[in-house]
C-alpha cells in the first residue's frame, strides 16, 4: 500500500543587529530583539497557530489515518518558550494525539557536521532533550539542517542510535531509481534514507500559485498527480511557513491543505505514514550514495547556499575556530551565544548569487546586501572574541 509522509521544517533564527565596527567593545546586544520578536509573532499568527488548528481538526476528523511530522529547531523552541507559549502548547496538543512525530536535528540549525563533529554531537543531544521535554518523544529519525547530508553523516548518526534520516532525492544520485522507495547508504544495512520527492513537494511549496494563469493548484489535481507515482512512500518535505506566511491565507493555501487528505485517500490504497513507521515497516530497496555534501537549498542542491563566496567561507572559519576557547570558558551564556552564531541563516544572508537563487536569498536577508550581512557578522565576532579574552584574563 503506497503512503504519503508529510514532514514540515520550522525554524526562526536570532537575527543580528546591524553591528558596526564602532559598536565593538560597547557591550551592545548582538541580536535584533525587536525584529526577532516581530517576525516570530507575525509567523506565529499567520502560519503556526492557524495551521496547527487545522491539523488538529484533520486528525480529529480522520483519526490515525492522517499523520504529520515536524522538525522544529531548538532556536525556535527557545523563542516559543519565552515569547509564544501558546504556540508551543498547540504543538504539544498535536503531539498528544499520537498522530504527530517530532524529528531530531541540530539545536541551532547549524552546519556543525561540516566543521565540527564534536559540536554536532553536542547540538543533536541538546535538541533531543528539548524534544523529550516538550513532546515526550525520543526521535529515531534525524533531519539535518536544510537536509545537508553525505554518506559520513549517515554512519555518524547511526552510531548515535538513529535509524533513519531525511534526505533530498537528487536525480543524478538516484541513477534511475525512484525517491518513493526507502534507500540506504553504501555499506550500512541498518540505516534507512527517506528521500524527498522534490517535484511533488515543490508543487505545493513553490508552484501552488500560477500567477500567469491566475490559478492555484487544486487538491484533486495534486492527488491525481500523486496517485500516478510508483513506490512505497512519497515524502513531501517542506517549510511549515508555506502555509500562511510564504503563501498567504488569501491564496487558498489553507483550503488546499484542509481538502488534501480526502483527495489523497479517495484512492483507498493510499494512506499517511510517519517517518518512523516507514523505516520500521519498509525495507530499503536501493543504495543511495552521496560522497559529497548535498542539501535541498538552491538549484545546485549542495552547500553553495552557505559557502559559495569568500565572505561566507571566512565567516564560517572564524566562528568554528572559536570552539575550543568558548567551550573552555565553561560559561553557559558564552556557549549559548556561540551556538546562536552558528545558525546557517547568517551565512545564507551573505550569498551573492544572481537569478532565482539570489531572489530567494534576498527575500530572507534582513540586511540591504550580502556585504552588509557579512560586516555585521564579522563585527559581532570581533566583539565576541574581545569578551572571551576579557573573561579569560
Amino acid at each position: 500500500m503506497p503512503s504519503v509522509c508529510l514532514y514540515f521544517q520550522l525554524h526562526q533564527p536570532q537575527r543580528l543587529n546591524n553591528y558596526s565596527a564602532l559598536d565593538i567593545g560597547r557591550g551592545l546586544s548582538y541580536f535584533d530583539k525587536r525584529m526577532n520578536r516581530q517576525i516570530l509573532h507575525q509567523v506565529a499568527d499567520r502560519s503556526y497557530l492557524p495551521t496547527n488548528k487545522l491539523l488538529l481538526k484533520l486528525i480529529k476528523e480522520y483519526g490515525d489515518k492522517f499523520k504529520v511530522a515536524f522538525s522544529i529547531s531548538g532556536t525556535l523552541l527557545d523563542q516559543l518558550e519565552s515569547m509564544r507559549p501558546d504556540v508551543l502548547r498547540s504543538f504539544e496538543k498535536l503531539a498528544e494525539t499520537g498522530c504527530v512525530e517530532f524529528l531530531a536535528e541540530t539545536h541551532n540549525h547549524s552546519l556543525a557536521f561540516v566543521y565540527s563533529r564534536e559540536e554536532f554531537f553536542r547540538q543533536v543531544i541538546l535538541h533531543k532533550e528539548k524534544v523529550w521535554q516538550h513532546f515526550r518523544q525520543d526521535p529515531l529519525v534525524f533531519r539535518n539542517t536544510e537536509l545537508v547530508y553525505n554518506n559520513q553523516l549517515a554512519y555518524f548518526i547511526r552510531q548515535m542510535g538513529f535509524r533513519g534520516v531525511c534526505v533530498e532525492g537528487i536525480p543524478s544520485l538516484l541513477k534511475g531509481s525512484s525517491p518513493n522507495y526507502l534507500h540506504r547508504p553504501p555499506d550500512l544495512l541498518n540505516m534507512s534514507l527517506l528521500l524527498r520527492n522534490a517535484e511533488l513537494a515543490d508543487d505545493i511549496a513553490f508552484r501552488f500559485e500560477n500567477k500567469a494563469e491566475e490559478s492555484t493548484l487544486s487538491p484533486l489535481e495534486f492527488a491525481a498527480k500523486l496517485h500516478q507515482e510508483k513506490g512505497d512512500v512519497v515524502n513531501l518535505f517542506m517549510d511549515y511557513e508555506t502555509f500562511g506566511e510564504h503563501k498567504k491565507a488569501d491564496t487558498g493555501i489553507f483550503e488546499f491543505l484542509e481538502a488534501l487528505p480526502k483527495a489523497i485517500m479517495r484512492d483507498k490504497s493510499w494512506s499517511f505514514k510517519l517517518p518512523t513507521e516507514s523505516i520500521q515497516n519498509l525495507s530499503a530497496k536501493e543504495v543511495y550514495s552521496a560522497q559529497d555534501y548535498i542539501s535541498w537549498a538552491d538549484q545546485a542542491r549542495d552547500l553553495s547556499a552557505w559557502r559559495d563566496n569568500e565572505l561566507q567561507k571566512e565567516a564560517l572559519q572564524k566562528v568554528y575556530e572559536l570552539e575550543s576557547v568558548v567551550l573552555g570558558t565553561a560559561n553557559q551564556e558564552m556557549i549559548n551565544t556561540w551556538s546562536l552564531l552558528q545558525a546557517s541563516d547568517h551565512f545564507y544572508y551573505m550569498d551573492t548569487k544572481d537569478g532565482p537563487d539570489g531572489a530567494v536569498h534576498d527575500y530572507f536577508r534582513p540586511f540591504p546586501t550580502a556585504y552588509d550581512a557579512y560586516l555585521a557578522y564579522m563585527n559581532v565576532i570581533a566583539d565576541f572574541q574581545l569578551k572571551i579574552k576579557n573573561a579569560s584574563s
